[in-house]
């Protein structure tokens, strides 16, 4: 027996929304990668100042909160397609590796915001043996 998608008219309109929000928010895409110093994580938050940013650290856990305002449009009479989300926005990773969290960096450009998350590096040490 085949399965038939239950057919949405707004669907068409506002495409699929359902991966890109949560709860009354939406979500912005992300990519987290390691280089041999840091764990780096860019979100695509294209239309979204400065301004309208806020990054938190939470021991493991690095949030980035804000919203994307629509710029007005004039003499629209009808929408054919909307798929960019505007609104509040929040996404919250966990970073699974140790970094130090006085030195993490932050750079908006081009619509991507990158998080720079330096590791935490021990060095080596030599451990003496006391005489009990």
């Amino acid at each position: 027996m085949k399965h038939s998608k239950k057919f949405d008219p707004f669907a068409e309109l506002f495409g699929d929304l359902s991966d890109r929000y949560q709860g009354d928010r939406w979500q912005p895409s992300l990519d987290v990668f390691e280089t041999e110093s840091a764990v780096i994580a860019r979100f695509e938050i294209a239309g979204v100042r400065k301004a309208d940013l806020r990054i938190t650290i939470d021991g493991d856990l690095l949030s980035v909160r804000g919203i994307r305002k629509p710029k007005a449009e004039d003499g629209v009479q009808r929408l054919h397609q909307m798929e960019v989300a505007f609104g509040p926005f929040e996404r919250t990773i966990r970073i699974e590796i140790a970094f130090d969290e006085n030195h993490v960096d932050a750079h908006l450009e081009d619509g991507f915001l990158r998080i720079t998350l330096p590791k935490l590096r021990s060095e080596p040490r030599n451990i003496e043996i006391s005489d009990d």
